[in-house]
């Protein structure tokens, strides 16, 4: 009679998951974040509720198949999994009843199916070795030493100061601080050793026994454990054709190495009863470091300190070969040229060419000087700076995410780290992201020292203040979250809700006070998007080129993610031959500008427009102005003067034009200056400008290697002309299903 009710608690819980994620009205939307949390704590607090729990969300999904209920098979197909990876004691006939309705959902369209091929992989590993999902997230998270399983991840959270307030970074530097305290490398050595041995010797494992003599072991007794349960895990799972009977017997005698082998015994003739709650073996959170994004070079500087402990001491050689000691931030790639007088003929070298000159010789003096074997030109793969590189149809504003774990980038050469990169704050914060990941790749042309071993994944939760919650401006400065939550429900149900959460923890006393057993209501919330987030939506990134009034000020070159904003200032800069204005004159508002641009088709064939009209300011958004639009293109609103004569004299009124457009040129054709705003961040405001232009911001590395036309033969200059157009550069944002069709 209990576990039935326990169970109804379950589906109650369920279906207010599905019925708040169908839910349209905001009112019913703003709990929805908190709905799916207490469903996963019911199950941490019991685990013994773990197999029922499945069997509801199994029953959710199959009904959601027969009835062909999209919306919410992802939300469903995720919370299976977590649940699944945490759990110890679910039978195997759940197992292959959740693998067979994950092959059966490969017949859907993306992103469905993707996201189905991930599940079905990674239960496929779980029932060949169990255990095997949980202790490979907790290594890799928490960064603990392991030959046979050596990748690592860091979650780098950053926030600007100048864009969240002080009490809610600390809010959240204490909920992390707080959570990581009782996660000491002893604590989840333990819980791996704990889990691994209780989902791979099910009932006969005596699990209070066990963990008891955990926490009493010392901590090299503790390491030697955990390095035996990790490589009976890892040879079982590398070695299809290896005997689940010697996994077994490897488990048991680590076993009876921790309990003795009476105890152990006796656990396996049922000497002990069994006890009614299982107990809980958490799943750490991952290892998160805190940073006040306050340099430009911030982001780069974390990602080189993340590599160099380990990369450093463990190149290969083919890394080697490509040069790539470039971890120094202050190392750039160096060139010295001189004529060469080498005909490239071998019998043509002097005799002792070869030899090295000796320490006192002058040649020795002026090595510096010299350049041997000519200029070296570097050649990359076509897409190896694009990790998960950009290879959809032009013009599409989307791409169907792939699996985490991108393997071998280049032969030989494993990517064994993860940093995942997650920002708070509102467009301008992403704004500055963009920046700082355009920065990044630029380095990478000359260096090329991060992209072979470091995988890099973004992630965003909007975090507006309270001010502008309740102002208009909220809109304004969430869109791109707004258009994240339209093209992925369950991030707009689990994500696009944290906002109020947040500043909610930011009002409450902090505290530091391990003692109390409090659930970190945030900080599992940013777990889940971590963990569950893999399928990135990719955005365009426009390059803005920018020139001056004062003709001694060199033209500037910036970039843009969300909008460029273009006001006419009041100030005026003197034009020869310019008539004085008549007295009694009305004075037209705004200015006379010049436009030409390509116009965006369907069918991405190029159509030059040149317009010149008057208005009073342009805006360009970089985001879809309805769901319909999914090309990347620039959605420019011009806001145009209308002169108009009658009896009273002369008006004017403003009128509202809209195109889209792939790039524009724009140039002040009176004495009117402009004034323009990058990302909706003041602090990235241009004064004083008279003509910009914008475009795609291509690849770095489409430009990096360009040879001068004047060393060019004829066919290398047709072959220039004929080279294919750069790719652009796009910026992946990880959701939980991508977009949505």
């Amino acid at each position: 009679m209990e576990a039935s009710a326990a169970e109804l608690d379950l589906q109650r819980s369920v279906q207010a998951v599905l019925r708040q994620l169908r839910a349209q009205a905001p009112a019913l939307q703003s709990n929805q974040g908190m709905w799916r949390w207490s469903l996963h704590k019911k199950v941490d607090r019991d685990p013994g509720k773990s197999p029922a729990l499945v069997r509801i969300l199994l029953r959710e999904l199959e009904k959601a198949e027969s009835e062909d209920a999209r919306q919410v098979v992802i939300p469903l197909l995720h919370t299976l999994m977590y649940v699944l990876t945490k759990a110890t004691g679910i039978p195997e006939e759940l197992y292959q009843r959740t693998y067979t309705l994950c092959m059966r959902l490969l017949t859907l369209p993306s992103p469905y199916c993707t996201i189905a091929l991930d599940c079905a992989i990674r239960l496929k590993t779980e029932t060949a070795v169990p255990g095997t999902l949980y202790q490979r997230l907790v290594i890799a998270e928490q960064n603990l030493r392991s030959e046979l399983y050596p990748y690592q991840e860091r979650v780098l959270l950053f926030v600007d100061p100048e864009l969240v307030s002080p009490s809610v970074c600390s809010a959240l530097l204490l909920e992390i601080e707080a959570a990581q305290i009782q996660q000491t490398p002893e604590a989840c050595m333990r819980h791996v050793v704990s889990h691994t041995l209780q989902a791979g010797l099910g009932e006969a494992c005596r699990a209070e026994a066990l963990q008891r003599k955990l926490k009493a072991s010392p901590r090299r007794a503790l390491e030697r454990y955990f390095h035996a349960v990790v490589a009976a895990v890892e040879q079982m799972a590398s070695e299809p054709s290896s005997s689940r009977v010697g996994h077994l017997e490897r488990l048991e005698e680590i076993y009876c190495s921790l309990l003795g082998p009476t105890a152990a015994a006796r656990g396996r003739c049922g000497g002990d009863p069994l006890p009614d709650r299982p107990p809980n073996i958490p799943l750490p959170s991952p290892h998160i470091t805190f940073h006040l994004w306050t340099d430009e070079e911030q982001l780069w500087k974390e990602l080189v300190l993340f590599l160099r402990p380990r990369s450093l001491l463990r190149l290969s050689a083919d890394l080697e070969a490509l040069d790539l000691q470039g971890l120094l931030p202050d190392r750039e790639l160096a060139r010295e040229s001189v004529l060469s007088t080498d005909s490239g003929i071998e019998r043509d070298l002097p005799l002792g060419a070869e030899e090295p000159p000796m320490t006192s010789s002058p040649e020795m003096e002026h090595a510096g000087l010299q350049r041997k074997g000519g200029i070296k030109k570097r050649v990359w793969p076509p897409d190896i700076l694009m990790p998960s590189s950009w290879d959809g149809p032009p013009g599409l504003h989307r791409r169907t995410g792939r699996p985490s774990g991108d393997g071998e980038l280049l032969p030989g050469v494993s990517r064994l780290h993860t940093a995942r990169v997650l920002v708070l704050g509102d467009d301008r914060m992403l704004g500055r992201l963009a920046r700082a990941y355009h920065s990044l790749r630029k380095r990478e042309t000359q260096m090329f020292c991060l992209t072979p071993r470091l995988s890099l994944q973004l992630y965003y939760i909007p975090v507006l203040t309270p001010e502008t919650l309740a102002s208009s401006r909220h809109s304004e400065l969430g869109e791109l979250a707004a258009f994240l939550g339209r093209a992925d429900p369950w991030y707009e149900s689990t994500i696009n809700t944290l906002c109020p959460a947040i500043h909610k923890l930011a009002e409450m006393a902090p505290s530091l006070d391990t003692s109390r057993n409090v659930d970190p209501f945030i900080l599992d919330v940013i777990t889940y998007y971590i963990r569950m987030g893999t399928q990135p939506i990719y955005f365009q990134i426009y390059t803005v080129k920018i020139f001056f009034s004062d003709l001694s000020q060199d033209s500037a070159e910036d970039i843009f993610l969300t909008e460029l904003k273009v006001k006419i200032q009041d100030s005026q800069f003197p034009k020869d031959g310019s008539s004085p204005r008549r007295r009694g004159a009305v004075e037209s508002p705004g200015a006379e500008l010049s436009l030409g641009y390509q116009k965006a088709l369907l069918s991405h064939r190029t159509r030059e427009v040149t317009v010149s009209l008057r208005a009073t300011g342009l805006d360009l958004k970089a985001l879809p102005a309805r769901d319909t639009d999914d090309h990347t293109c620039l959605n420019v609103s011009v806001t145009e003067v209308v002169k108009s004569s009658n009896l009273a004299g002369r008006s004017f009124s403003t009128v509202t034009n809209t195109f889209r457009t792939a790039n524009i040129q724009i140039q002040s054709q009176d004495q009117r200056l402009l004034t323009l705003v990058l990302d909706k961040d003041n602090r990235r405001t241009f004064r004083d400008v008279v003509r910009f232009e914008v475009a795609p911001c291509p690849e770095p590395c489409s430009g990096a290697q360009k040879s001068k036309g004047l060393w060019l033969s004829s066919h290398q200059q047709e072959m220039e002309r004929t080279r294919p157009k750069p790719k652009p550069l796009l910026m992946p944002i990880n959701t939980f299903s991508g977009i949505i069709q």
